[in-house]
């Protein structure tokens, strides 16, 4: 099972270029988080924070109980151990085929016999559809078999946290989506804590538990999928849309006389260029058929249910939809209670101060910032797959 990851207070900069500021979250145990925003927000930097590839100046990062930028050097070692990380690439080494680069940290950390090694590497290049490719180099394969096969690195220590930036990197929106249920897959089979780190609308939408996003050097919003597949904050409304009205501009944060001066223009009828947001909350992907049912997601569902009543009407209409439970409303005065803590950073789970107020429209309702309790190529697939209500519900497993 996966551990609980927290940071506090984290601030990064490279010499005079600040990249972010004050950062507190958590992710949940066991559960697939994923943090958002536009390019060049840092969200590849705060992933290499996670690990000790990088170290913030201010702020604490505590895996497991212990905050890795106070530890020593040999507890650092033990607790990278915990991680699996499949970095854009797949960071492959070009000179080894597939078996030996995701057997490399086997040989490496561990004092294991190449017998063992062998049979944990072949499970998981099966694990990833790899089978039969043990034997080619990185350059004589796809992106996506390339990416695949990072997975399995990341995958032969069998960690408790899991990092992904940007997996649908270098990858058709296709391969995307089988890349995505691969690791809805690998969730459901070993209840790791997962973060990936993307800008994909369609990840954003279906994949996590937990949803975050980096705007302006802060951290905007963090939490279940649900309550920011509603929000009416104005920064991840437009981002989830896709649409250019909004606070987020081509290079920066838009100034009040853009911002309305392009609600006059598409008021009198120009698109925005983007996506209609569904009243509904898009349904989250599903395990393949077969595999145990996710932890993560359970865990989830219940914390979601027990701060529902914080929430505003509209999205406790909507998650009470997305969850089966009664669609009728809740008859709580919530609306004034579950903003009465946002603009403050109050936990690691914390929804951030608006610093949008003065440059966009505000919100009609804010989310509650409270923590629960309980947070705790060429390679071609083959299979059928069958379209009905939810076309993610019998999507294939990869087999070369």
């Amino acid at each position: 099972m996966g551990v609980e990851v927290t940071t506090k207070h984290l601030t990064k900069s490279f010499g005079s270029n600040n990249i972010w500021t004050d950062v507190s979250l958590t992710l949940p145990k066991g559960e697939v988080s994923v943090l958002l925003g536009p390019s060049g927000t840092g969200k590849s930097v705060f992933l290499k924070s996670l690990i000790g590839l990088l170290r913030p100046e201010e702020g604490e990062i505590i895996i497991d109980g212990t905050d890795i930028l106070r530890c020593s050097s040999s507890e650092l070692y033990e607790i990278r151990k915990m991680f699996g990380v499949l970095f854009q690439d797949g960071a492959l080494f070009g000179s080894m085929n597939l078996y030996d680069n995701t057997a490399f940290p086997l040989r490496e950390h561990t004092k294991k016999k190449e017998s063992e090694i062998r049979q944990i590497t072949m499970e998981k290049l099966e694990m990833v559809g790899l089978i039969g490719a043990e034997d080619k180099l990185p350059g004589e394969i796809s992106g996506g078999m390339r990416k695949r096969a990072g997975l399995a690195r990341a995958l032969v220590m069998d960690p408790q946290i899991m990092l992904v930036d940007e997996p649908d990197s270098g990858l058709d929106p296709v391969r995307t989506t089988y890349t995505s249920q691969l690791l809805m897959d690998i969730n459901a089979q070993i209840d790791c804590t997962t973060l990936i780190v993307s800008h994909n609308i369609n990840i954003a939408r279906t994949v996590p538990d937990n949803m975050g996003m980096l705007f302006l050097k802060h951290l905007v919003m963090m939490g279940p999928r649900e309550v920011l597949l509603t929000s009416d904050e104005p920064v991840v409304k437009q981002f989830l849309s896709g649409s250019m009205i909004g606070p987020i501009g081509m290079s920066e944060e838009k100034d009040q006389g853009q911002l309305e001066a392009e609600a006059a223009r598409f008021a009198a009828g120009q698109s925005d260029g983007g996506v209609a947001v569904p009243d509904e909350i898009a349904p989250q992907m599903q395990p393949t058929p077969g595999m145990p049912p996710r932890k993560g997601e359970q865990r989830r569902k219940a914390r979601v249910r027990e701060i529902l009543p914080s929430l505003p009407e509209k999205a406790q209409e909507a998650i009470r939809r997305d969850l089966g439970d009664d669609p009728e409303p809740a008859t709580v005065g919530a609306s004034a209670g579950g903003s009465a803590l946002a603009g403050a950073a109050t936990d690691q789970h914390a929804q951030r101060p608006n610093r949008l107020a003065e440059s966009a429209e505000p919100a009609t309702s804010e989310v509650p910032v409270q923590r629960p309790t309980d947070f705790g190529g060429n390679d071609e697939p083959t299979g059928t797959y069958e379209i009905g209500q939810d076309a993610t519900d019998q999507l294939p497993r990869y087999r070369d």
